[in-house]
Parts: structure tokens; C-alpha cells; sequence
């Protein structure tokens, strides 16, 4: 099992898919999309992904509003933005060099 690190430097990535695939989601909901998405191998922790929306909301990559579900609780739903969707062009680029560069180690070390 990876240890809880296993999603440093990634988990940006990570949430700007999940949006991308699946817009408005709250945060537990991006929480366990990563879990299924990973075979439950990789785990976000609230104490990671909320300060990391806050940031990415700050950064105009998202956009979140409050909703109030069918329980009347209130839920704060995320979606990507336009600059949302050029980050994760970018992230996605970043990833595959970092991927490419592991992989150039692995096989000649």
C-alpha cells in the first residue's frame, strides 16, 4: 500500500480530472472519486483537499456555490473553469514528463 504522501504533487491533477469528468461535486464527492477512480489505492484527506480547492478556487481554476440538497443540508459544489481547463492541460503535460523521466530512471539505473 502507498503511503499517505502517495498523492504529493498530484492531488491538483487529481481533483481537476475528477471535475472534468464530474462537474459539481462537493468535496466528500471528489474525496471518494479518487478513492474508486484508484482501485482505492490513493486517498485524499479533507485535511489536504479543502485547503487545496480553497487555493485552486483563489487561482480562478475553479468555481464553487453553496447548494442546499434534498436533506436541506447545505453541500459546496466545485466545477471547472476555463483556466481550470487549461491547468489541467498543463498538469496532465507536467505528469507525463515526470512519468517519462521515472520510467528513463527505472530502466537505467
Amino acid at each position: 500500500m502507498p503511503k499517505s504522501d502517495a498523492l504529493q504533487g498530484s492531488l491538483d491533477l487529481l481533483v481537476l480530472k475528477i471535475l472534468s469528468r464530474r462537474p459539481q461535486l462537493h468535496g466528500y464527492g471528489i474525496m471518494a472519486a479518487i478513492r474508486e477512480a484508484s482501485g482505492d489505492v490513493l486517498r485524499a484527506e479533507e485535511g489536504s483537499l479543502y485547503p487545496a480547492l480553497h487555493r485552486m478556487e483563489e487561482a480562478g481554476w475553479l468555481r464553487a456555490k453553496w447548494i442546499t440538497k434534498d436533506t436541506g443540508r447545505r453541500a459546496r459544489i466545485y466545477e471547472l473553469t476555463a483556466a481550470g481547463r487549461k491547468q489541467l492541460a498543463a498538469e496532465e503535460s507536467r505528469w507525463e514528463a515526470v512519468i517519462a523521466a521515472v520510467t528513463r530512471v527505472l530502466r537505467t539505473a
